[in-house]
Formats: structure tokens, sequence, C-alpha cells
């Protein structure tokens, strides 16, 4: 794998086994950072992530827990910084969508979705932040969401959530600024994956439509923003929202 700018970092992608983690946990691993790779239910997709990094001369591992369980960050956490000594960097990417008109939605779709997307980046950077500081070196990377910045019908509870990671990049930045560490969120709009490509074609094309690029992101364009963020080229970049949605939201 050319392109060792990562060497000798270790890193954690969460919701790694399929769509942007997945693409995201293969760039850092082609950057050379030994790739812990998270999932909660897809372990086949998960163990076929490890063997293709490993494959190609990569370094990386799976791990399994519940991001939005405390308890099971805490433990999956403490595992890796026992065999690693370190944790570099940190991309919080595990997301669930439970959409549903504002007015007919359940407390559990709510609580649920908050839990994971928000909730979870919470406790997996409040977990890795030591180490980090006390390497004087860290990269958070947190994958928000067009939604979260321009709100979408039937999707308040994710909205919620995903507007909430922006307010927690921005504060997670300002406090650890001075240790070396940056926390910064990328903000994709629609992106080819099992979500989007399960859409109707009536639907897709309405979406097309309010695209000014006229096509839909793809997973690579967004690992490939997470492999610059994680490196020392991007050491002055901190508390940033970047947009990679084709000009959907301005």
């Amino acid at each position: 794998m050319a392109g060792k700018e990562l060497d000798g970092k270790t890193a954690l992608v969460t919701g790694a086994s399929r769509g942007i983690g997945r693409a995201v946990a293969y760039e850092l691993a082609a950057a050379g950072a030994r790739v812990y790779v998270n999932y909660m239910s897809s372990s086949k997709e998960a163990a076929e992530v490890v063997k293709k990094i490993r494959d190609g001369g990569g370094s990386a591992e799976e791990s399994r827990f519940d991001v939005s369980d405390s308890v099971a960050v805490k433990s999956a956490i403490d595992a890796v910084l026992d065999s690693e000594k370190k944790i570099d960097i940190l991309v919080n990417n595990a997301g669930v969508a439970r959409d549903g008109l504002l007015m007919r939605m359940k407390d559990d779709d709510f609580d649920r979705v908050v839990a994971v997307n928000l909730r979870g980046a919470f406790l997996l950077t409040r977990a890795v932040l030591r180490s980090m500081v006390k390497a004087r070196w860290g990269r958070i990377i947190n994958i928000t969401s067009v939604v979260g910045q321009g709100g979408r019908e039937g999707q308040a509870n994710y909205a919620a959530s995903k507007a909430g990671i922006i307010g927690l990049t921005k504060s997670t930045a300002r406090e650890v600024a001075r240790r070396n560490i940056t926390c910064n969120a990328i903000s994709p709009g629609f992106i080819e994956t099992d979500l989007t490509s399960g859409m109707e074609e009536k639907m897709r094309e309405s979406i097309l439509e309010m695209i000014p690029s006229g096509r839909f992101g793809s997973p690579e364009e967004a690992a490939k923003l997470a492999r610059f963020l994680a490196g020392d080229d991007a050491a002055y970049i901190t508390g940033a929202v970047i947009p990679l949605n084709g000009g959907l939201y301005m």
C-alpha cells in the first residue's frame, strides 16, 4: 500500500462494516494506520473488511460493541489501549435512522437514533481523549450530515442527532486544541450506499434535480477527506464542518 503518512498510528472507525465507514477503514489502512473495525450486527461484513485490509498488506482487527452503551464502549477502548497503548485517530461514523413524521414519531425511535448517532460519538470521544492528551496528538473525525444542517421532513430525530454532532465537534475542538488534537466533522449529502441504493427511482431523480453537481457522492470521496483530516497536513484545521454534498447545501 502506497503513501504511509499514518504509519504507526492506531485508528478506530465505528460503523465500519459498510458504507462510508468501510471506505474510511480501507483508506486509513492504505495510509499505514492499524485500523480497528467496529460493528454491531454485521459480523460477516466486518470480517470481510478486515480480510481485505490484511490481504492488501495492511493491519486491521475487528471490534464489536454497541457505541451507545457506555460500559461496552469503555471495555472496548480499554482492550484497544491494552494492546496498542494509544488510539491516535477516532472516526465516529456509526449511525442509524428511524424515519417518520414528527407527530407520529415514537419515543423509542427518537431515543434510539440520538443514542447511537450522538451519544455514541460523545461516549467514544470521551473514552479516547485521555490517551490523546497524554500523547499530545490526536485526530477526531465525526460524520454528521447535510440533514443536520438543513433539516428534512420525516427525519426530526436524525436531524437533531446530526446537528448535535456539529455542536459536539466544535466544543471538543475548543477544549483540546492546545494539546495538538483536532476535531472536525464531515457533512455528507447523498452518498451511494446501501441506504440510497434502495430508493425508488422517482425519489432518486427528484433528489438529483436538487444537487447542483447532478450526482450522488461516493463513500470513497468521504474516505479520502477523512484520510486528509487524519494526517499532519490538516493540523491547523479544527472545529470545521466540511461539506461533501455536491452543492446541495451551501
